[in-house]
Formats: structure tokens, sequence, C-alpha cells
């Protein structure tokens, strides 16, 4: 029994047609595995941000304290600079002359106190 050209090209063809359908089949098995997986990720990435809004939540919170934590620095170093000047014009300044004379005097009062705290621990 020999085939006629029809019948050898029907053969080819439902050959050609099964292997479309079966690649096919495949491809689309595989799309729904990677749409599923897919779908995980986007879970876990969407508690992750949620975990992110969070954080962001608290460390804004941070930032308003370091905030007023700032405000109240630069007042304490506005005071501290004013007293210094204060200090530096008014005091220090024109007690400068005076130095060589109390130095001598400071020193000479400490080693007093000292020979007297031995004296009463000896």
């Amino acid at each position: 029994m020999t085939l006629t050209l029809n019948q050898v090209l029907g053969i080819i063809l439902t050959a050609a047609a099964v292997v479309a359908v079966t690649f096919l089949v495949l491809l689309l098995n595989q799309l729904r595995r990677t749409a599923r997986e897919g779908e995980k990720t986007l879970a876990k990435a969407q508690e992750a941000m949620d975990g992110l809004k969070e954080i962001e939540a608290k460390v804004n919170a941070s930032l308003d304290n370091v905030g007023e934590v700032l405000a109240t620095s630069k007042k304490a170093v506005t005071g501290l600079s004013e007293i210094t000047y204060y200090l530096t014009s008014r005091v220090i300044r024109p007690s400068v002359r005076y130095w060589p004379f109390l130095f001598p005097l400071l020193r000479f009062g400490l080693q007093q106190m000292k020979k007297r705290k031995e004296k009463k621990d000896g």
C-alpha cells in the first residue's frame, strides 16, 4: 500500500500540529507557574512595603524629636557663648594686671592648706 502525496502531507501536518500543541501546552503551564510565583513575590513585596511604612513613621517621629533637641542645643550654645563673652570681656581681661600678684598668693595659700592637712592626718 502506497501513500499518496496528500496522505503524506496530512501526516506531516498532523505531526506538526501535535508538536505545536504540545509546545503550547508546556508554555502555558510554565506561564501559570511563573504567574503563581509572581503573585507570591508581590505579596512578600507588599509585606515589606508595609514594614517600610512603619519604619518611615518611626523615623519621622524621631526626626521631629531631633529637631526639638537641635533647637534646645542651639539655645544652650547661645547662652554659653554669651556667658563666655561676658567672662572674657568683663572679668578676665580687666583682672589680667592683677594675676602676677594673685597666683603666688594662691599658691602660697594652697601650700599652707596642704601643710595643715598633713599635720592633722599625721
